[in-house]
């Protein structure tokens, strides 16, 4: 079964981006992967906790996921999957692509403010030749109406 990827962080547009893969995914009978990365920056200059900064990171973010996953599940019968990685996010989700051939679609969101869509977009549209999978890009300011109209 074909999977959207999408991208769990604590950007604004990331919130579109989760809403338009659900959408899309029980339109098209498909799952919804959600992959959240922490940053190997987070933990250097802590080396004598990194344990326990590393754990609740992961706390957080499953509390996090299970919000987006309840919405799936009781709004449109989805059962999302949640993938944690650690290491630099383009690495780590060029990584997750290739390690799982279902996924068929990166959904990313792009921000709406002057400093452009946002690393992820920029890094990854750039380079977006060389991916193994289409990028759906959702756009920022997409409201929910028009976003159930055209998913």
């Amino acid at each position: 079964m074909r999977k959207f990827l999408v991208i769990l962080d604590d950007s604004r547009e990331c919130l579109n981006a989760i809403r338009f893969a659900a959408l899309r995914a029980a339109h098209t009978n498909a799952q919804v992967q959600i992959l959240s990365i922490i940053s190997p920056d987070e933990f250097q200059h802590w080396m004598g906790v990194a344990d326990v900064m590393r754990e609740e990171a992961q706390e957080r973010i499953e509390a996090h996921f299970e919000v987006f996953a309840k919405w799936m599940r009781d709004k449109h019968n989805i059962q999302p999957e949640l993938v944690i990685r650690e290491g630099k996010a383009e690495d780590e989700i060029l990584a997750q692509l290739e390690d799982d051939p279902a996924i068929g679609i990166l959904v990313l969101g792009a921000g709406v403010d002057r400093n452009g869509p946002g690393p992820l977009v920029s890094h990854l549209s750039r380079n977006s030749g060389s991916l193994p999978v289409p990028i759906t890009i959702v756009p920022g300011a997409l409201s929910k109406e028009r976003m159930e109209a055209i998913a």
